[in-house]
Formats: C-alpha cells, sequence, structure tokens
C-alpha cells in the first residue's frame, strides 16, 4: 500500500466512517450531565463495562454474514437477530430504562448502520484489493470506575488483528493494520463532525444506557451466590505421585480465591484453571497440585469468597474419604459437612452445557437446550 495516493472520500467511504463511529447504541439527544456525576454509587466496587460486539465475515463481494451482540461485563444482556433486524434482550432487564420507542429506534438505526457499513466495505475492499473472505471485528463500549473518570473504547480488527481506535477524539492507527489502517485513519480524521458523533455516542450516550441497565439489573447482578466445593484425584503425573484436584463451582459473582494451603501456609505449586461459565450463570473453578503421596497427608483446599461471608469452605485431603463426585457446600464452623455423590459424568455434562450457551453467540444452542434437560431430571 505504500506510495498509494490518499483516497478521495466517496459517498460510500463516508458510510463507512458513520458505521464505524456509530456502532453503539444511539440514543435521544439530551443534556450531558457532567462525568462526576457517572460516579455516584452504583452498588458496585469493582469497574463495570458494557460493551458491543460484532463480527462480520465477508464471503465475497455479495455476500457477508454479521454476530452482533451486547455485554455486560461477561454476562451477555442482548443480540441481534439478523434475519428480522431486531435486538433480542436476553434478561428481564435488558431494556434498562428506555422506553420501547427509544429502543425501537435503536433497532432501525443499527440496521441501516449495518446496511451502509457492508456497502462501504465491499466499495473499500474493490479499491484496495482485498482478498475474499475476510473478517472484520468492531468493538465499542464503556467502562465505569467508581470514583474515577469514565474510560470509553472503540476499536475495529481487520483478519484478527488489531487495525484502528478511536482515542481523544481521534482515529489512530494499530501498528499491526499497516499501511492500510494509516490510509483510513488520515481519511476518517479529516471529517469533525463525525468524530465529535463517535465522542458524544462514547462519552454521553455510553454511560447513560449503562447505567440504566445496571439500575434495571441491581437484584440480579447483586445476588451472592455460595460455591460447592469437592475434590478429585487428575491423571497420575507420574510414579509414586498425586495430582489432587479441587473443584468450585455454582458461585457468583465471578471473583473467586482457591488455593492448596498446608496448614496456614499456601502451596507455591497450586495450578488454577480458567474461571468457566456453568449454563445457569454461575461460575466453576479447578485448583490443582501435583504432589508426593506420601506428602498428600494434611493437605486442604481453602476457597474464598464474597457470598461466604468470610466463612471460608476448607476441605481436607483424605477427609471422609472425598472422591471423584462427592460435593460439599458448607463453611468450616461445621463439624459435619453435608456432602452428596454426584456422577462425573453430570458434572462434565454441565460444564458442556455452559461452554455451549457462552460461545454461540445467537442464544443457546438446541444441544445445549437437551443437556439442560436432562441434566434437571437427573440430578
Amino acid at each position: 500500500m505504500a506510495g498509494k495516493c490518499l483516497l478521495p472520500l466517496s459517498p460510500d467511504s463516508e458510510l463507512l466512517y458513520l458505521g464505524f463511529s456509530l456502532s453503539s447504541f444511539s440514543l435521544p439527544q439530551c443534556p450531558s450531565p457532567p462525568h462526576s456525576i457517572y460516579s455516584f454509587a452504583t452498588g458496585f466496587e469493582e469497574p463495570i463495562t458494557f460493551r458491543i460486539t460484532q463480527i462480520s465475515i465477508f464471503y465475497n463481494n455479495s455476500w457477508e454474514q454479521t454476530l452482533a451482540s451486547g455485554w455486560l461485563d461477561e454476562l451477555q444482556t442482548h443480540r441481534w437477530e439478523s434475519n428480522s433486524s431486531t435486538i433480542i434482550f436476553l434478561r428481564a432487564w435488558s431494556r434498562g430504562n428506555f422506553s420501547n420507542k427509544e429502543l425501537k429506534d435503536n433497532e432501525r438505526f443499527y440496521h441501516v448502520y449495518l446496511v451502509r457499513l457492508h456497502q462501504a466495505i465491499q466499495t473499500f475492499a474493490s479499491i484496495l484489493q482485498v482478498k475474499y473472505p475476510f473478517e472484520l471485528q468492531v468493538t465499542t463500549g464503556c467502562e465505569l470506575r467508581p470514583g474515577k473518570p469514565i474510560v470509553n473504547f472503540l476499536r475495529g480488527a481487520y483478519r484478527g488483528l488489531d487495525f484502528m481506535s478511536f482515542q481523544n477524539n481521534s482515529w489512530v492507527p494499530s501498528p499491526e493494520g499497516g499501511s492500510r489502517a494509516q490510509l483510513v485513519c488520515q481519511v476518517l480524521n479529516r471529517y469533525l463532525r463525525y468524530k465529535d458523533i463517535a465522542q458524544q455516542r462514547l462519552s454521553d450516550d455510553c454511560p447513560r444506557f449503562i447505567l440504566g441497565l445496571i439500575d434495571a439489573g441491581k437484584a440480579y447482578l447483586q445476588q451472592q451466590v455460595k460455591p460447592e466445593a469437592w475434590l478429585s484425584s487428575g491423571p497420575s503425573p507420574g510414579p509414586g505421585r498425586l495430582l489432587l484436584v479441587c473443584h468450585v463451582s455454582g458461585f457468583y459473582p465471578k471473583p473467586v480465591w482457591v488455593m492448596w494451603m498446608r496448614g496456614a501456609q499456601e502451596e507455591p505449586g497450586t495450578q488454577r484453571g480458567d474461571v468457566l461459565p456453568n449454563a445457569d450463570g454461575t461460575w466453576y473453578l479447578q485448583a490443582t497440585l501435583d504432589v508426593d503421596a506420601r506428602e498428600a497427608a494434611g493437605l486442604a483446599c481453602r476457597v474464598k469468597h464474597s457470598s461466604l461471608e468470610g466463612q471460608d469452605i476448607i476441605l481436607y485431603w483424605g477427609e471422609k474419604e472425598l472422591g471423584p463426585g462427592w460435593k460439599c457446600d458448607s463453611a468450616p464452623t461445621s463439624s459435619d459437612r453435608s456432602c452428596v455423590l454426584v456422577p462425573k459424568a453430570l458434572v462434565l455434562l454441565g460444564h458442556t452445557v455452559g461452554l455451549l450457551t457462552t460461545l454461540l453467540p445467537f442464544g443457546e444452542h438446541p444441544a445445549a437446550q437437551r443437556l439442560r434437560k436432562y441434566l434437571n431430571t437427573s440430578q
């Protein structure tokens, strides 16, 4: 691309800019409150983010497919139904505090945005001689941080690599985007009016939307669900060694602390896996420890979570001969933990349902629905 002249801004390329700059919800214009007002108590001590993600796949010059969804932190709240050009509200409170008219206006806006964006992208693809198929990714939103200024973001990616972002009322090319990104940003930065629109959407409209969402969903978002925990042994790491596995499941919210302990000392060899979603919106985590079989006695798994209110769960290796599939859900203040046997297959199925539900952006897959029904009747 080096050496090519600056492209003139055609009507189609102007639409491309509009597509990027207006990719957040188009909310009614109103006087914007000072940013300090967004720092008032929302009931959350941690930062909370609302974002819209979009993936558009261009198979050829006349066929494309778009997947789009809205997320409050890691909870999906909206999805875009492309067949009917409608926003699907996945939670009872996903409408926030907006009227039906405002929401219908958003639907119409997003439909027009996608149509025009795809037209403009196809025009640019022809001019820049882009090879099909290719993928365009857009993420936009804002983060509320108690007592701190708002952080907003708008980023675009091309073929899975950062391409450009919107920062301080200006389009900035990403190093990975090369000369193409530089060229596109040069064109877009010539149009001050559209940059102002993008800045207004990010700085004013997005915080107003997320505050309404938080207020409407406060009961759900502030719920505390206690974790269940159980121990098992994993595949042997080698002769004379054990892999101790501590499973923690069913907790909400997501932050959790899990550690293998010997007395009051943390075991530095503890390996934590990723925190994974369950089908019901709660979370699952496992922590493992590779030890000499002769040193396993006296080890314990300790679980800290906000729902436990300081009454940590402590499970001792070998206590009551807990093995694969046993789960305990009481605090250590009770000498008689309540333990029940759950078939390992059901545990694995439960996590499969959660993964299917999370990975598919257009709602729960029929396979996940069947698995969920089976779990409910089998437990």
